[in-house]
């Protein structure tokens, strides 16, 4: 299903990530819209506070080749069923295939970057996802505050309205935190929280982040083949 004022899948994405916890499901977003033929073009902006939360979770070592390095550590098939040896049969060709996608398709941009494409409204971009969203980088979008280039392309994507989704990932929340959800709400964005379905029957930790990042693309208009769905 499309959003409302789309007539078309979104074909150029902005991706997101910052510096909250939750770093495989990023990782399983940018598998399946590296995956996804709909999708043309994506802008992966990372903070430098996810890139320290990568290091803990992902075993990321610096911004060299950064999406390669997420990439890096996936291995299996989509439904987590497939035996080990054969995932390794499999993973050379993968990472070929991973690499020549990525190489054309998505583009890493720097946050510290205000004059990147995605500052400007003029730039074509369909939508945006900001997975992991801290709740520094949401209070940053809900009042306004475009100091890096994550928020200024948030900013501009309400400003345009365009989807904009924010996975937020905290717990407790405390007032602030409810307060800052509800103005990135009403100023026209989804609040997506980074929490995931159990009635699926994840076998792993990737199938678990798999399903979630279904589940956010579905909302953008760009519903997954093979995405579990609830038949009652």
């Amino acid at each position: 299903m499309l959003l409302s004022g789309m007539n078309h899948p979104p074909q150029n994405l902005t991706i997101a990530t910052t510096g909250a916890s939750g770093a495989i499901f990023l990782r399983q977003l940018l598998l399946a819209v590296a995956r996804d033929e709909r999708v043309a073009t994506v802008n992966f902006i990372a903070s430098d506070s996810a890139l320290r939360v990568m290091a803990e979770e992902l075993d990321i070592k610096g911004r060299s080749n950064l999406v390669g390095q997420i990439f890096a550590g996936s291995i299996g098939d989509p439904s987590g069923r497939t035996s080990h040896k054969l995932q390794l049969k499999k993973i050379q060709s993968r990472k070929i295939q991973l690499h020549k996608i990525q190489s054309h398709k998505i583009k890493e941009q720097a946050n510290a970057d205000i004059g990147a494409n995605v500052a400007s409204g003029s730039y074509p971009a369909d939508a945006m996802i900001v997975i992991p969203c801290s709740v520094g980088t949401l209070a940053r979008i809900a009042n306004g505050v475009a100091s890096q280039l994550i928020e200024r392309a948030a900013d501009v994507s309400l400003k345009e309205k365009r989807p904009l989704v924010l996975c937020v990932r905290e717990t407790p929340l405390n007032k602030i935190h409810i307060r800052n959800m509800y103005r990135a709400a009403d100023a026209g964005a989804t609040v997506f929280p980074l929490i995931p379905a159990f009635y699926s029957l994840p076998a792993s930790l990737d199938a678990m982040a798999r399903e979630f990042a279904c589940r956010v693309l579905a909302h953008v208009g760009l519903s997954q083949a093979g995405a579990f769905r609830w038949k009652g």
